[in-house]
């Protein structure tokens, strides 16, 4: 039997790396939450193990169209968030910063034991439209911000500044998200642009900045 070429364990090595990072940075921001760390590890318990958390991707067909790439988008964005906020916003709490930059999203694992995002098997749509999941349609129909909101404050007690920044992160691109525009907390408008910067540069599959992708091995 011949022996892997050096070439592709290097690339299975890199990944197993790639991933223990990724699982190492999660729980350390897990680790920044302290006054609410019971509610924050019984919402973490009940998302590994009852719905889609730990493999789900972060959309159908755009950023981290991929199994686990929610979980690599909100560790990515929970990062960026912490890192701008240092500079612009130091007041703001760690604590909050890790709840709504890990969570934000959280609604596309759906509810438990109903995944949001079901494979594509529709070969044809996959093959044209590169849509390799769908929406499941026995999920409710709800925003998906909406839906994040849900099942978060199912577990853990949310400030007034955190609930806007989970359920208006995606900004005035959002046409309901008119009713706060220039009015939006700190929070709210760090987390609406980390959430951008790392799902349109850092994590875009086409556009020019690709290579941070690579030479930040997300």
């Amino acid at each position: 039997m011949e022996s892997s070429s050096p070439v592709y364990d290097s690339k299975l090595e890199a990944k197993g790396r790639n991933e223990m990072n990724y699982d190492q940075k999660y729980h350390g921001l897990i680790d920044l939450v302290h006054r609410r760390e019971k509610e924050v590890r019984d919402f973490i318990r009940f998302l590994e193990e009852e719905t889609s958390w730990l493999s789900s991707p972060a959309s159908t067909r755009f950023h981290l169209d991929i199994q686990g790439g929610l979980l690599r988008h909100s560790v990515s964005v929970a990062e960026t968030l912490l890192k701008i906020k240092g500079i612009l916003a130091p007041g703001i709490d760690n604590e909050s910063c890790v709840i709504v930059g890990v969570f934000h999203d959280v609604g596309k694992v759906g509810v438990a034991g109903k995944s949001y995002y079901l494979p594509n098997h529709d070969k044809e749509d996959a093959r044209k439209n590169g849509r390799k999941y769908i929406v499941n349609p026995r999920v409710v129909p709800m925003g998906l911000a909406v839906r994040s909101l849900f099942l978060v404050s199912q577990f853990i007690p949310l400030t007034e500044e955190e609930v806007q920044a989970i359920v208006y992160h995606d900004g005035q691109y959002i046409l309901e998200n008119r009713v706060i525009a220039h009015r939006e907390e700190p929070l709210t408008l760090l987390l609406s642009y980390c959430d951008n910067w790392v799902g349109r540069i850092l994590e875009n599959k086409d556009g020019c900045y690709r290579h941070l992708i690579r030479e930040r091995r997300l």
